[in-house]
């Protein structure tokens, strides 16, 4: 079985903290180059010195400092990037949208998640797609939820995006198979972040509960009895963006212990 991206450059989003970060480093496990993206240059340094100790093997990793909520400037960022090297690899991944029932939800609250998610993830396959092409390789992966198969009550905005996310990407793997490019997308389940904190916090304070006895609950609706560790879905990223991965091509992931209740 062929894992190895040694050679591989990959651009991973959202990869100060959580699933992001376990993406990073689990590609850097296999031997790619990793860009960091995230609004957080101190914690981006921190977690390159992390990989440059653990896994010395010769890569060249950076970190670029952006915000989703302004395209233009991620997109000049980008676009320098790009031209100075071909990204083989590209991990779109960014915090979900806020909690609430989506009959309440305000229309902003659906423009800056369309934004951040869609148009987003839209604009860095498009700086990156050239540069796959000519190496003949590419893989674009989204984080996205498994809210795709299931819609989750209290996720309204996120709901609808994440629907979106996948049917855009099912469109793209569509257009770019031909040219060596795959395209997934990565459904994670109840994954051990400070993103599942949140939900969880919120959960318990509406039906007036302890954090540990939501937590227990939520544990006890996936077959596994468990929170996913971070690190167990960027393995699973890891294993998409491989070699090994080439004919897996516009499916939809789950990651989630075997809770979603679909196939």
């Amino acid at each position: 079985m062929d894992l190895s991206l040694y050679g591989k450059n990959a651009l991973v989003c959202g990869s100060s903290k959580g699933i992001g970060k376990a993406a990073a480093v689990q590609l850097a496990a296999l031997g790619a180059n990793i860009t960091l993206v995230s609004r957080s240059p101190e914690k981006m340094s921190s977690i390159i010195k992390e990989m440059d100790m653990d896994i010395p093997k010769g890569q060249d990793h950076d970190f670029l400092v952006a915000d989703f909520s302004d395209s233009t400037d991620l997109q000049k960022k980008v676009r320098g990037l790009s031209l100075k090297r071909n990204y083989h690899i590209l991990i779109n991944n960014t915090g979900g949208p806020a909690g609430g029932d989506v009959y309440s939800a305000k229309t902003e609250d659906f423009i800056k998640a369309f934004h951040n998610h869609l148009i987003c993830n839209q604009l860095l396959t498009q700086l990156l797609v050239p540069g796959m092409k000519k190496d003949n390789y590419g893989r674009i992966i989204n984080i996205i939820s498994t809210s795709v198969k299931v819609p989750i009550t209290g996720l309204g905005v996120s709901n609808t995006t994440r629907g979106a996310v996948a049917n855009w990407a099912k469109t793209l793997s569509n257009e770019l198979g031909q040219f060596g490019i795959t395209v997934n997308n990565v459904l994670p389940g109840f994954t051990a972040t400070d993103r599942l904190r949140e939900v969880v916090e919120s959960r318990a304070k509406k039906e007036g509960i302890t954090y540990e006895q939501m937590a227990q609950r939520l544990k006890e609706s996936t077959p596994i009895k468990r929170f996913a560790d971070p690190l167990e879905v960027g393995a699973a990223i890891a294993f998409l963006a491989s070699p090994s991965a080439a004919f897996i091509n516009g499916i939809n992931l789950p990651v989630d212990g075997g809770r979603t209740p679909s196939l």
